[in-house]
């Protein structure tokens, strides 16, 4: 018997997984055995070392290499550069001859996959390679000319028209049968992962295949009814909670979609997280068109822009004492748990590059350290879209408003109060502009603004007349 590899990067699942499903169809065919990969590739988290982020992934590929074990198999964690990784594989897998992956089609990760197709191919080893981190990838959605769209709406009219990919049934018990009994190669590189995740235990977090289907069935059942207004409010569990599983592949794409798709209720509800679905898709093909955009505006009008260099207010931002309730608490809320509401990375985006007119560059960045559900498409998409430099942004007139924004989210303060303890105590008539009680009523509510808790960082009404005026003087 031959052996089989299947390199996996992040897609941590044994259901509805592409490339698994093609490498067990070729080892019935000839028959071959399975054998499991993970490269314990630095590159990947070296701007988050320590991170929750790095924990996050880290425990999944723990909690995978565990399901392995179930199916009487090994997860081999090798390091070191991509060739080197593999070079430790075929010491001691020197039958292989095939490899299956789901490929990387942006990034160093396009480059690396690249490169590891003519290494293997090299070695007469045939390479197999799947789309399976997207619904429709970034070569899948296009004009009739073959150019991208740049306008999200007739993208998602086209995306909708595309047929959807189906899910892709497997047997734990049948691919059982053909994995092949190893052990690990590296118990260095193995251990390490366990040292990698350390921590990750402490929090709050569902990691995993199993919690991944669970959360989606509970946000069926519980949230998807109420979903276009529940999403918005941040002290509600009103949104999926299934990026987390999207990023590390615990869950595919195709099963989520499949899911809302079929699920009873209204049409409207589906149709709202449908769309988001197509956005993330959306990105991603910007992202992989335009690798640049990670550092470069998509709008050409708008890269000459001469952000504020403010250190201070960049770190006031970062560690949530900008005196701006509603962005502090969103802020603390990334720093505790590594991921914060959608609406309120859009309030937060809005507040560094409108009010603090600080370079969007410096948030992604953070965000990408931070976030365990980062993607990159998605994050590098999303802050362009805040500062009104990206493609189909949003007017660079408008400004979110913190205090608006806050009222009408989190009108009783109750998200605030759970991030922001020095306004526990606040009464809700000022949770949101807490710099407008009286020495009286700052005493009271044992918060004295200034002391234990900061005064507003900037004004937002001139800040918002500034920012208008430093895009007018670009175009």
């Amino acid at each position: 018997m031959g052996s089989v590899l299947v390199w996996f990067r992040r897609d941590f699942r044994l259901q509805d997984h592409l490339a698994l499903s093609e490498a067990l169809t070729y080892c019935k065919k000839n028959k071959s055995e399975l054998v499991f990969v993970f490269q314990l590739n630095r590159r990947f988290f070296q701007e988050s070392e320590n991170s929750l982020r790095l924990q996050y992934f880290m425990a999944t590929v723990k909690d995978f290499g565990e399901r392995c074990r179930k199916l009487g198999t090994e997860l081999l964690i090798v390091e070191g550069d991509t060739d080197e990784a593999f070079q430790q594989v075929l010491k001691e897998h020197a039958d292989a001859e095939a490899v299956f992956f789901n490929l990387d089609e942006a990034g160093y990760g396009k480059e690396r996959d690249q490169k590891m197709r003519d290494w293997f191919k090299d070695r007469e080893i045939s390479v197999h390679s799947f789309q399976d981190a997207y619904i429709h990838g970034p070569n899948e959605v296009l004009k009739k000319d073959g150019s991208i769209y740049k306008v999200f709406a007739p993208y998602y009219k086209a995306w909708k028209q595309k047929d959807k990919p189906g899910v892709k049934k497997l047997s734990f018990d049948e691919l059982g049968k053909y994995v092949r009994k190893t052990k690990q190669i590296s118990k260095r590189a193995a251990s390490e992962i366990e040292k990698l995740s350390g921590g990750s235990e402490s929090m709050d977090w569902k990691i995993g295949e199993k919690a991944a289907r669970s959360q989606l069935k509970h946000f069926i059942e519980q949230a998807l009814a109420n979903y276009p207004d529940g999403r918005n409010i941040p002290s509600v569990k009103g949104t999926s909670l299934m990026s987390r599983y999207l990023k590390t592949g615990t869950i595919s794409p195709r099963t989520v979609f499949t899911a809302i798709a079929q699920a009873d209720g209204e049409e409207d509800s589906k149709e709202a997280y449908i769309r988001e679905l197509a956005f993330r898709d959306f990105y991603q093909m910007i992202y992989a068109r335009h690798p640049e955009t990670k550092n470069q505006e998509f709008l050409e009008a708008y890269r000459s822009i001469q952000w504020n260099q403010d250190d201070r207010m960049l770190q006031a931002w970062k560690e949530g004492n900008t005196g701006y309730p509603i962005v502090d608490a969103g802020m603390r809320q990334l720093n505790q748990e590594g991921w914060m509401h959608n609406r309120l990375r859009m309030i937060t985006a809005s507040f560094l590059t409108k009010d603090l007119m600080i370079d969007w560059r410096l948030g992604e960045e953070y965000f990408a350290a931070k976030l365990v559900d980062y993607d990159p498409g998605s994050n590098i998409g999303g802050w362009q879209w805040a500062a009104s430099v990206g493609t189909d942004a949003v007017p660079y007139f408008r400004v979110f408003n913190p205090v608006t924004q806050s009222k009408r989210f989190d009108s009783d303060g109750e998200y605030i109060r759970k991030y922001v303890s020095e306004l526990r105590e606040v009464p809700s008539s000022y949770i949101h502009e807490p710099w407008k009680m009286s020495e009286e009523e700052q005493s009271k509510s044992s918060c004295m603004i200034g002391k234990d808790y900061p005064a507003p960082a900037v004004d937002h009404q001139e800040q918002r007349k500034k920012v208008i005026n430093l895009f007018k003087n670009e175009k």
